[in-house]
């Protein structure tokens, strides 16, 4: 008899949890201390990003350098895809073009892609060409869970605040301005 109630206890405590996480958007990892705050300005409104060092230190170098440099303001998203991503930083807005440069595909090594958010909702990454090295201005956000993109593609990030913003982005809306949130 205390086996069964153990267990029916068990039970109630689980399914309980789960509705508490019904209908809530599936994000990425949620670290405990947000370090580093993005701050992407939209003709559709204002999307807050954190940035993870830890997982992927050279292209968030790569991400901030450009940001200081002002390289994002005016820029489009090219690129948009229902229910997959939204795609900026292209300066040609073609998806063409980049900085002038490239930055290794740091998903390629084991123990940094194990730091990296999964590719769901949320989640900030950067586009590259067949070339996994190939990555220099062009990035992503989720709009929903992409599983098939985990291993082969740095994420560094993911939206804390905005994400409705994000939901209504769609090819050629504008990046105002991209800045490093003053500490």
């Amino acid at each position: 008899m205390k086996y069964k109630i153990t267990s029916l206890l068990v039970l109630i405590i689980f399914i309980h949890g789960c509705s508490l996480l019904k209908g809530k958007p599936e994000m990425a990892v949620e670290s405990e201390v947000i370090e580093e705050v993005v701050i992407i300005s939209t003709n559709k409104g204002i999307i807050k990003l954190e940035l993870y060092p830890e997982a992927a230190p050279e292209t968030v170098d790569n991400f901030k350098k450009l940001i200081n440099q002002e390289f994002y303001d005016g820029l489009t998203f090219h690129r948009y895809v229902s229910g997959f991503v939204i795609q900026g930083g292209c300066p040609n807005g073609t998806g063409t073009g980049g900085p002038g440069w490239s930055i290794p595909g740091e998903f390629e090594n084991l123990e940094l892609r194990q730091k990296m958010p999964k590719h769901r909702k949320g989640v900030l990454a950067m586009a590259r060409s067949q070339d996994p090295d190939s990555a220099g201005s062009q990035f992503y956000i989720c709009l929903a869970t992409a599983s098939h993109l985990d291993g082969s593609y740095t994420s560094f990030g993911s939206v804390i605040e905005g994400i409705e913003v994000v939901d209504e982005l769609r090819q050629g809306d504008v990046m105002e301005t991209v800045r490093l949130e003053e500490e």
